[in-house]
């Protein structure tokens, strides 16, 4: 492992730290590695959301790292400002070109040189720069709700989920309250999920529940005019055309429509796709047959 990097074990993964080209420190978390068998397999690297962090992916790096018939090495990112990734005083470096810069870094770091790529979301953005600026280091990627077209409405709806979540007394008012916001769109979901999902991106500091993101991730978000058309990735997207991809959409997600992702099937016919049934954006991917649905679809790409 490379001498920059500083590593602490935790229970199912290794915490791993890094640093960026400009110096920032950056975190992620590092399963299977060294594991038996896993040389025998790719790498698979998850890329999380706008505001989230790599525990967002625990459960399916668990599955992956610890198959009894094929474990793979998962590493698990937090991008600058998010997790235990230091902030960054410059605000104008949260952007997908710096993040995708920032992964890569990791991914030296950590010497993977070819991997599997999982990308939710923003995660899913990252993945399409990554195809222009080093196709050469996917073996496959699976987008997970995100394609070249976002829709406005799924943004307004993060904008308005963050607002209502503001000074919760504790983790588990965080968890009645997502599950109150979000809980139409995501029957497929236990209690324990929603649990899951406030203490991964909150945690109790001084007395208070706080998030485990910058701030100013949010207001740039609102920064963002609804009323003009956002950009498309096609070019991007089209990058892709010569991997193994899979698309991965809510049933009732709103940023990725179903539109697109007959778009996308239109100009890459060998894209795979499935429906998460009973969630919205962006599915929780140990939920239901989505494990299974990865891990059949990253064996065929090892075959590829």
């Amino acid at each position: 492992m490379d001498d920059r990097v500083a590593t602490r074990i935790e229970p199912g993964f290794e915490q791993v730290y890094f640093s960026a080209s400009d110096g920032t420190k950056l975190a992620a978390r590092d399963y299977g590695r060294g594991r038996p068998g896993t040389e025998q397999h790719a790498t698979v690297v998850c890329l999380p959301g706008l505001t989230r962090n790599g525990a967002d992916f625990h459960d399916l790096a668990l599955i992956l790292s610890r198959s009894e018939a094929a474990p793979r090495r998962v590493v698990s990112f937090d991008y600058r400002g998010r997790g235990l990734s230091d902030w960054d005083k410059h605000k104008s470096n949260y952007n997908i070109q710096i993040e995708a810069e920032d992964v890569l870094s990791g991914c030296a770091a950590l010497a993977v040189k070819h991997a599997a790529f999982i990308g939710t979301s923003r995660g899913a953005l990252i993945i399409h720069v990554l195809a222009a600026m080093r196709p050469g280091i996917m073996s496959a990627a699976i987008l997970n709700d995100a394609g070249p077209v976002i829709e406005g409405a799924g943004l307004a709806q993060i904008m308005a989920y963050h607002d209502r979540i503001k000074e919760p007394a504790n983790l588990l008012q965080v968890a009645e309250t997502l599950k109150n916001l979000q809980g139409a769109a995501f029957s497929a979901l236990s209690n324990q999920d929603w649990r899951d999902l406030a203490a991964a991106s909150f945690e109790e500091k001084d007395g208070k529940v706080v998030g485990r993101f910058d701030p100013a991730l949010i207001e740039m978000l609102h920064a963002v005019d609804l009323n003009v058309p956002l950009p498309t990735a096609w070019p991007q997207f089209d990058g892709l055309r010569n991997i193994p991809l899979l698309a991965i959409r809510g049933e009732n997600s709103s940023l990725l429509s179903q539109a697109t992702v007959d778009e996308m099937s239109s100009r890459n016919p060998d894209m795979l796709c499935h429906t998460a049934p009973g969630q919205g954006h962006a599915p929780l991917l140990h939920v239901g047959e989505l494990p299974k649905v990865i891990a059949a679809f990253l064996r065929d790409a090892d075959k590829a």
